[in-house]
């Protein structure tokens, strides 16, 4: 049986919780996706709360996202994801 969890750390507050527990942001063709799947290829960004969403947005650091644009329509997709759990 496999007892080790998979532990990522938030870009924002820098805190590490399980990785199912995250929402994980990735690039697709130049722009962030959210990767449900939490498989998705290449390097991947987690946020862990709506808290630190919300401060990524204030001091944009949501824009050091490597090679990605971030739009004001997929930042709401992630408040909304974080709302319904």
């Amino acid at each position: 049986m496999n007892d080790k969890v998979n532990v990522r750390m938030c870009f924002v507050c820098r805190n590490y919780l399980p990785k199912e527990k995250m929402l994980r942001i990735t690039k697709n063709n130049g722009e962030a996706f959210l990767d449900k799947s939490l498989k998705s290829g290449g390097r991947g960004s987690y946020l862990c709360s709506a808290e630190c969403l919300k401060k990524a947005r204030k001091t944009k650091r949501i824009n050091s996202l490597p090679g990605c644009s971030v739009s004001e329509e997929f930042l709401d997709k992630l408040e909304s994801e974080f709302e319904n759990g």
